[in-house]
């Protein structure tokens, strides 16, 4: 190893010349170190941003279940819901992965319009409003609404509305609730399709997803 070293060692003079040049390279990358900087420090705000909607989901439907036999956490339908509008939809828009976290906080808990504004402003704001039911009137009317306003939707809101149905269909078809009969699965995804097909024209992905399952449930679309 001792005649290694001083092979080396005679090369370190001809590298002074080489480590001067990159000396010159490092300072020339010194004005990009803000810009990849900024970028990081901007990642890091998104991510600090979709933790705070995790949290505040999980806080708001912490004594609430899912009716499947297995009755699960509720938590794991808007986290399922900001899953696939990530993973199989690829959308990186914080505000509608924000809103699909925060969907049902308003009509299934004590959340308020203004409490969703005050923590994550007036953008998710009016997308958890766009796919909020209004609770004070029956349900077969709040059914016919969804229907209504599906087409007139901003597109932010028929991405959380495709999604949401996505995952629920896709529950319904791995089990059936408790108290539910196979008719009333039935049901669901007929007026679930009714649903979707005033969404159409949003994400491919998602709209293909939801169409295999209308077609192995023998539903027309």
């Amino acid at each position: 190893m001792s005649s290694e070293a001083a092979g080396m060692s005679s090369e370190a003079p001809g590298m002074g010349s080489e480590a001067a040049g990159m000396s010159s390279e490092a300072a020339g990358m010194g004005s990009e170190a803000p810009a990849l900087g900024s970028a990081a420090a901007g990642m890091g705000s998104e991510m600090a941003r979709l933790l705070e909607a995790v949290d505040f989901a999980a806080r708001k439907h912490k004594d609430q279940r899912r009716k499947d036999p297995e009755g699960t956490p509720y938590i794991n339908h808007p986290i399922g819901v900001a899953r696939i509008l990530a993973h199989e939809a690829g959308v990186t828009d914080i505000v509608v992965l924000q809103a699909a976290l925060l969907h049902d906080t308003v009509e299934d808990t004590d959340t308020t319009f203004s409490e969703i504004e005050e923590h994550f402003g007036a953008e998710v704001r009016r997308v958890v409003e766009e796919v909020t039911d209004d609770k004070t009137l029956p349900k077969m009317e709040r059914k016919r609404l969804q229907i209504e306003h599906a087409p007139v939707c901003s597109r932010r809101a028929k991405l959380v509305k495709l999604a949401d149905k996505l995952h629920n269909l896709r529950d319904l078809n791995r089990c059936t609730p408790q108290g539910w009969s196979a008719e009333r699965v039935q049901e669901y995804f007929r007026w679930a399709a009714r649903v979707v097909s005033g969404l159409r024209g949003t994400s491919a992905a998602l709209e293909g997803a939801l169409q295999r399952l209308f077609e192995e449930r023998g539903v027309a679309t």
